[in-house]
Formats: structure tokens, sequence, C-alpha cells
């Protein structure tokens, strides 16, 4: 190289959880590099905006539903402008005051703005990266580079000026009509979002429902829901798109559907390639992850990775446990530990709300299990009639050899809330039969519902 490189012990990619910097590295001489809005996607275009806008809609939900309950309430409108700056006011502070802290605060650490990518294989046991012009190393890079929207391959799509998660919450005006290609978490809760707030949703998905990945049962109410609110085109994608006079047309097998801003919901892809991992020799799967053992190690020593880079679950929850056991394994390379949360759970905060934990009824069938299945529906509880039978269920997995709980779903009310009990079992190993009967489920509470559909799985067994 011709300039000499800055040399750290330890070089960070990425500022989301790769900024939870345990003290016991208060010692290292660390870099933080960010090529983008401190704080990473979960707070600045990911899961704590997206919840903030899903509670105002939850509340127009709750009061179109109310003649239900006995009770008239008017809606006399929503304020997209207040309801946006109220949430980024707060959220975008929090990313700058973060900035600020890592930028001239931390004596130990070195904030460095730009893109980090890879420009040779490890020399003496340092690995070196070009941050726009800027050549720093280390014996330990963390990669924490998340991920980005995947955008299909649909001819005009370039030109029309669409969003991503990425920019659809900062909008300037609620379109009156918005829509939407995908049908996965982000489409369902930004779908809710949008169609609650005022906008005409229309929905493009390739399958043939909405969740397609979830619990069977799951994904068809959840469909049938949705589709209520939301103008469904399941089953095919636009074939081409161009922008009008009126808006945005989507041209699609059944005919053209013109809105007003666009949303392209299709997954999200891994930015190991904007690392150049490459470069470095890193084992990438072929969907883009790079390849990590239990201790979050690549297969070069040295580089570690966590979060959306490395794994399929995309959850920050995951992301968060991930860094706590790389970075103590960093710091302690002869007492190493793994991720210890076996069971990962997740929801999508649209409505009606779905969580989940462990295997599908699909999935457990594929794998030859041996299992019982229990369900309770929501207006099968006491708490159920008080609001109103709303459509829901909970469903349990229980293997039947052992009793223990191969995996839980969760739609209705409350859902992210419920699954926990289901998640801790599954977690330390608790039998179902222990779950639904060593402990006290409050009367009338929502938490019968999960009580009841374990006591139906152990019926189911016998």
């Amino acid at each position: 190289m011709s300039t000499p490189a800055e040399q750290f012990d330890l070089i960070i990619v990425g500022s989301g959880s790769g900024n939870h910097i345990p003290s016991f590295l208060d010692t290292w001489n660390i870099a933080i590099v960010e090529r983008g809005t401190f704080g990473g996607t979960c707070l600045n275009k990911g899961c704590i905006p997206s919840k903030m806008f899903v509670l105002p809609a939850d509340r127009v939900v709750e009061a179109n539903e109310a003649a239900a309950l006995g009770v008239d309430l008017s809606l006399d409108a929503t304020h997209w402008a207040a309801i946006r700056d109220r949430i980024f006011g707060r959220i975008d502070p929090i990313a700058e005051s973060g900035r600020i802290y890592r930028a001239e605060g931390c004596p130990n650490i070195t904030l460095i703005e730009g893109t980090a990518q890879f420009i040779e294989s490890a020399v003496d046991g340092l690995h070196s990266l070009d941050v726009d012009g800027r050549v720093i190393s280390a014996p330990h890079v963390l990669l924490a580079v998340g991920g980005r929207p995947i955008i299909p391959s649909i001819p005009g799509i370039d030109d029309v000026r669409y969003h991503t998660s990425d920019s659809i919450m900062r909008l300037d005006a609620l379109p009156p009509r918005l829509g939407i290609i995908g049908g996965g978490f982000i489409a369902a809760e930004m779908g809710h979002v949008f169609s609650s707030l005022g906008s005409k949703v229309t929905l493009f998905n390739r399958s043939a429902g909405l969740l397609s990945n979830h619990d069977d049962d799951i994904a068809e109410l959840f469909t049938a829901e949705f589709g209520r609110r939301v103008d469904l085109h399941l089953g095919e994608l636009p074939i081409s798109t161009h922008r009008s006079d009126d808006g945005i047309s989507l041209d699609g097998p059944s005919g053209s559907v013109t809105v007003d801003e666009l949303l392209v919901a299709c997954g999200r892809q891994p930015n190991s390639d904007l690392v150049r991992a490459d470069v470095a020799n890193l084992a990438v799967h072929d969907d883009g992850r790079i390849a990590v053992d239990d201790y979050m190690r690549t297969s070069i020593p040295g580089i570690w990775a966590i979060g959306d880079v490395a794994n399929d679950a995309q959850l920050k929850h995951v992301a968060n446990a991930e860094v706590d056991a790389a970075f103590w394994n960093i710091a302690h390379p002869h007492d190493v530990r793994t991720v210890r949360q076996r069971a990962v759970p997740f929801a999508v905060f649209s409505h009606p709300q779905i969580a989940a934990v462990g295997l599908t009824e699909r999935t457990a069938i594929s794998q030859g299990l041996q299992f019982s299945v229990g369900r309770r529906d929501y207006a099968g509880t006491a708490y159920g009639w008080a609001l109103g039978d709303v459509p829901g269920f909970a469903k349990v997995l229980v293997e039947r050899e052992t009793g223990l709980i191969l995996g839980a779903h969760i739609i209705g009310p409350q859902a992210a809330t419920l699954i926990q009990p289901l998640v801790q079992a599954m977690q330390f190993g608790q039998t179902a039969e222990a779950l639904a009967r060593d402990v006290y489920y409050i009367h009338p509470a929502l938490t019968e519902v999960v009580e009841n559909a374990l006591l139906d799985a152990l019926e189911s067994a016998h």
C-alpha cells in the first residue's frame, strides 16, 4: 500500500448492533465505520419508527371497530405530518446524539463516516479496509453492516421514483393511493399503517397468500383479514410500470392500477458485497450472507460477522445477542461463548398482529416429527368475548415423545406479548404439561388463550 494504514485494535463496520460496545473493551483502540445514518436500520428505518406508526394506525382501526362493542366513535381526521414529525422528532435526535457521543465523547473510539471495503487479504495478521480513501487496519474486524432492500427486475421500475422501507415513512404527505409490491412483514405492516391512516392501498404479491413463510393457518387467516382493507392482487406481480400524468401505472396480468406512490417491499439482501467480502476471501452463502460459526467467527481468523449480514432471521434481538457473543469472544479467545438463545421469536405488527416461535406445522411434518397440535380461538376465552369475538387464535405444536413445544403461532390482539411464556418454555426445556398445569393463568385474562391451546395439545396427544 502506498499510504501506511491507521492501525486499531478493533474495527467495527456498522453502528447498529455494532454500537453495543461493552465496557471490557474500554482500553481497546476501536474504529467504528458507518456509511449511513448512525444507529443502523432498526433505529432509523426499521422496527422502531415502523412500530411508532403502527400505534396510531391501531387506534384508527379500534375506532372503526368500536361499534361492535356498542360504542360509537367518530374519526375526524388523521394528520400524517404530525404523526411523522412526532416519530422522527424523537428518533433523529437520538441518532445524532449517538453519533456525537461516539465522535467526541469516547477517547478510545474513532468514528469514521464512509463506506468500508476490504482492500486485500490479511497481511501479518492485520485486516485492511479502505474508507473512501482512508486506509485502516486491525487484527480484529467485526462486520455488522446489515442489509438493504431487494429491488425486483420489473421493466420501468427504476424510472418511477419508488420507495422502500428506507424512505416510505418520511413522505411529505399521505398518498391518496399507495401501491405495494411484496407480501412479507414490511408489506403487511406498512399496508396496515397507510390503509388505516387513509390511503387506498393496492398490494401485488407473487405468492397466492401473504406471509407465506408463516404457519399455513396463520397466513390464511391473515390474508383474509388483511384483504378486507387492502386491495390484494395475489399470485401476480406487475409486468411493467411507468409514470404518467396521473401517477404511477402498475401493469399486471389482470389490468393496470394507478397509484400516487409505490413501496417496494420484496425482502432484503445482506450488504456483504458492499464491504467486498470476496476481497477478504470470506466464505459466503448463496444468498450473500457471510458464513459464520456458532461463535460468530467467519472463515477468516480475526474477522467476525453478526446480524442481517450473517443470519437469515433479520431480527434486531438476534443481532443484539450475536454481538454480545462476538465482542466477548474477540476479547476472550480462550473462553469463547455461543449465542445462548435457541428459541427465536418474531412478530408482525400489522392488523391482526402475529407472533411466532419455532417450527411451523408444515416444517414439522416435512421433518417427520411426531407431534400434537393444540389450537384455541380467542373467541373461546372470556376475554375474547370481551373483545367482541375478534378473529384470532393461538396454536402450539407439542412433540409426542418428549412433551416439548416445537413451535407456537398466535394471531390476534397482543400476540407479540402472549407468545413470551411459550418462548421461555422452549428456551429452558419446559414441557407443555408443566407450562399448562404448573402455573396459574389469570382469569379472565387473554393469556388463557395460550393456556387452553396447550391443554388442547395435551388432550390431542392422548
